[in-house]
């Protein structure tokens, strides 16, 4: 089926396009410009707040490549990831101030990491109606921070690393010494739950 359909990564992470890759699936970029602002009911519910974010950046790539010239079947593949600690969301830093008071509050504490990927098909024959139907689901891995001193910190954030990352982090860079342990999947904390695609979208995958 893979060699069938025209799969497309709603997302300019480098770190999803890799396990993606390393997985195996033949795919493309699109990257999208979606809207990521929560409602207050949202912030309080984290796994239905990254769900509908996944959502929305599947449904911008379908609604951007998808038009009356398009001829074929498409899997839009969108995803989000959320740091969560005592059901506070932590995403992206604004600032090195706000990356700081991330890296503060995760200091000795485990917290969760949710990803979301929502898998939007469009079966779209050339002038025919268009047929679309899309599942979406949450991954989520256990995180345990060692007690970080405020040196590891300063430098951590003096590095730049953290400022493109939910929770002010990369499991896979530098912050990987900040970590104890882990419950569930490395692929999860680093942006994509690829052997949680596989099982539940089997098809996709060249055999």
């Amino acid at each position: 089926m893979n060699e069938a359909i025209d799969i497309v990564l709603a997302s300019a992470s480098p770190r999803r396009r890799q396990l993606l890759e390393d997985a195996g699936l033949r795919f493309r970029v699109h990257a999208v410009d979606a809207d990521e602002t929560l409602d207050d009911n949202l912030l309080e519910e984290p796994l239905e707040a990254v769900k509908k974010l996944a959502e929305r950046k599947a449904k911008a790539a379908v609604e951007e490549l998808v038009d009356d010239e398009y001829d074929g079947t498409m899997v839009v593949i969108g995803s989000d990831t959320m740091v969560v600690l005592r059901g506070e969301i932590f995403g992206k830093p604004v600032d090195a101030a706000d990356a700081e008071r991330m890296l503060r509050a995760l200091s000795g504490c485990g917290h969760d990491v949710n990803t979301a990927v929502s898998v939007w098909v469009v079966h779209a024959p050339k002038g025919q109606d268009v047929g679309l139907f899309y599942r979406t689901f949450v991954d989520t891995t256990y995180v345990y921070f060692k007690d970080l001193t405020e040196e590891q910190i300063a430098e951590y954030i003096a590095s730049g690393d953290p400022f493109d990352k939910a929770g002010s982090y990369g499991i896979q860079s530098g912050a990987g010494a900040f970590v104890d342990h882990i419950e569930g999947s490395l692929d999860t904390v680093i942006g994509f739950p690829v052997e949680r695609l596989r099982k539940e979208f089997p098809e996709i995958f060249l055999p």
